[in-house]
This record gives structure tokens, sequence and C-alpha cells, in this order.
């Protein structure tokens, strides 16, 4: 009983963390990284650290975001610009892996983590053939794809799907 309070309690206060500003979540599990609006005047994309595709750049979010098709702020230009591309003979497979939504607020297309240990342009490819060009980022723990690159794959976004990572 005690352990089933406290799990309660635990769930409870995470989702409280991300109730009032974005940042609380990533301060409740460590990652207390600065809001996207934050980002140098000149910056596009986001602001996404090491972000190597800015044709595929988006816009922050507006902070009262609380749907994915708000939160996503890419183009439908740019969704079938990301999903038109054909592998390259250059294209090194860096890894099979699953991946789940990563955090929403972050525009673009990206993935973060998983078998990526550097930054550069890749593509996300799903076992069914379905392909997206995505900025690969290192990070730790599980590999998580933008809400943008969920989204232009016409994934469900509570989907843990496996994918191909490819870098270019």
């Amino acid at each position: 009983m005690r352990a089933r309070t406290i799990s309660t309690l635990l769930v409870a206060s995470v989702i409280l963390a991300g109730c009032g500003d974005r940042a609380g979540l990533g301060k409740l599990i460590g990652r207390d990284r600065p809001a996207p609006a934050s980002a140098p005047s000149g910056m596009q994309t986001g602001a996404i650290i090491g972000a190597t595709t800015p044709e595929l750049a988006a816009p922050p979010p507006p902070v009262e975001a609380t749907s994915a098709a708000v939160l996503d702020t890419t183009t439908d230009a740019q969704k079938e610009a990301a999903t038109a591309i054909a592998p390259l003979p250059g294209d090194t497979l860096i890894g099979q892996t699953i991946i789940s939504l990563g955090n929403p607020t972050e525009p673009g297309f990206w993935l973060r983590g998983g078998p990526v240990k550097a930054a550069s342009q890749g593509r996300v490819e799903t076992i069914g053939g379905q392909s997206v060009q995505v900025d690969l980022m290192p990070g730790e723990g599980p590999a998580q794809l933008s809400l943008a690159a969920y989204r232009a794959l016409g994934l469900n976004l509570t989907d843990l799907v496996e994918v191909r990572v490819y870098a270019r």
C-alpha cells in the first residue's frame, strides 16, 4: 500500500510539474533548459543546438499552445520536403531503435539520443519504409523524435515505433 501511495504521489508530481511553465518538468528531471523564446533574436529554428537543416527550421510554438496542431509550427511545405527525400548512397545506418515523442515545444525535425553519437543531418526510416529527414542530435537515454517528424510520418503520438536511423 505504501509503495502504491508513493507511486501515485510521484506521478502526480510529474504531472503538476509540467502544468505551470514548460520548464517545470525539465527542472524536475534535471534537464533545465532555457525556453525556446529566450533564444537570441537572430536565431531561427527555434534554437535547437546543433540544428543543421535550416530549410526545415521552424519557430517556437506559442506559449499558450496545447494541441499538437498548434505546437507543430512547421509548414505543409516543410513536411513535404522532409518526407520527399530519397535514400542517398552516402547514408550510413547508425542503428535501429524504438522512438518515442520528444519535447513537443522544441520545433523542427530532429531525433535526439538513442544511437546518435554526433550532431549531423540524417533520416529516420520506419520498418514500413516511410522516412523523414531530421537533424540528429546526441543525447542521453532512449531516442526521441520531434513532434513535427512524428506528424510528418503520420504516426500516432502515443506510439513507440521501431525505426532505422541513418546519418548523412
